[in-house]
């Protein structure tokens, strides 16, 4: 806003106070400005603090600073209010303490507003994510299948039609994380929905999942003890699948990935996904389940990479909702370890 601009809007909050200041209230009417539910012109129309809050949040100001408005503007006026009176008469200290309540009540209102405006952007681009992009690329994937399906002509449409499957099962993957980030930066839990499973056996399947696409690697499940869990299988798996393919990502390729399940505590399964290799070093340890946060590939150089560094923030993610933990343990000499504990119930 233009200085011309922020002192106009500026007279509109001070005119609303007042305003306030010669309007007679009753206790109730002081309790219900107190939350923000002061009168209005029209219940249609947008009050002062209301369209400061619109304007803030289109300039980009955060909701610290536009609050921090409202205090510059309580403590100048306070200022010049003291500064004419040397002596404070009983009417002058109610209207000292009206015009505090006017601004609190238009704060109120400020980030209410502030608020909800934020809510129904996310409420927005989660509804993009999740149905107006999703839609078009599982009707790309189901298309590729069918392709696939119905058989080519030659090798070369073979090739295309399973580098289109496998681009739309990756960009698939990135929504979902992305999805699954955005939920997670408007602080809401990622949903799931539990029930007994055999997560040894889940190991088992995703593992073959692997085997299938990396013929030159070896992976080994194991399991000791019970491996029954209460738990949200396919958000399980997709923890599973993110440690594994880690590990076959950066791991060493002359040695085995080894999953072991154990299960002999009675209040808890412990989850270990091991391999050999270049260690994590200690200070991306300490920050390797943050979002956007990637280990080192010596293969590829980072911008043709598609990772997102959203796997691990993810897991977590999805291993807390669980109410469970997920950690790293990682040394040149004894290689890298993520645990995951679940709670069986």
């Amino acid at each position: 806003m233009t200085k011309l601009a922020l002192e106009d809007h500026i007279f509109d909050l001070l005119r609303f106070v007042a305003d306030d200041l010669e309007t007679a209230q009753t206790p109730r009417e002081r309790f219900d400005k107190s939350r923000g539910d002061g009168p209005k012109d029209s219940p249609f129309s947008q009050s002062a603090a209301e369209l400061h809050a619109a304007l803030r949040l289109a300039d980009g100001f955060n909701i610290d600073q536009m609050i921090s408005e409202y205090r510059a503007l309580r403590a100048s006026v306070v200022k010049q209010w003291v500064a004419h009176h040397r002596s404070l008469a009983d009417t002058d200290i109610e209207d000292l303490t009206r015009f505090n309540e006017a601004i609190d009540q238009a704060v109120t209102e400020s980030v209410a507003h502030y608020t909800k405006t934020i809510n129904d952007s996310r409420n927005l681009f989660l509804g993009v994510l999740g149905h107006d992009l999703r839609n078009p690329l599982g009707a790309v994937s189901m298309g590729a299948q069918w392709m696939e399906r119905s058989g080519t002509t030659d090798a070369k449409q073979a090739k295309v039609v399973s580098e289109i499957k496998l681009a739309a099962g990756r960009a698939t993957r990135i929504l979902n994380d992305l999805l699954d980030l955005t939920r997670s930066s408007f602080g809401t839990q990622i949903p799931v929905t539990k029930t007994e499973n055999d997560v040894a056996a889940l190991c088992q399947e995703i593992a073959d999942e692997f085997r299938a696409v990396n013929a030159d690697r070896k992976l080994q499940v194991a399991t000791k003890g019970d491996p029954l869990v209460s738990c949200d299988r396919a958000r399980l798996g997709q923890v599973l699948s993110n440690l594994m393919g880690n590990a076959v990502h950066y791991g060493d390729v002359a040695t085995p990935i080894t999953v072991t399940v154990a299960g002999n505590d009675p209040d808890a399964v412990t989850i270990n996904v091991h391999n050999l290799g270049s260690s994590i070093p200690l200070e991306a340890q300490k920050s390797i389940f943050q979002s956007w946060t990637r280990g080192h590939d010596d293969g590829s150089p980072p911008e043709h990479s598609t990772h997102l560094g959203l796997g691990l923030y993810i897991a977590k993610l999805i291993v807390e909702a669980h109410g469970g933990e997920i950690s790293v343990a990682s040394n040149e000499e004894t290689g890298t370890c993520f645990s995951i504990r679940l709670p069986r119930r």
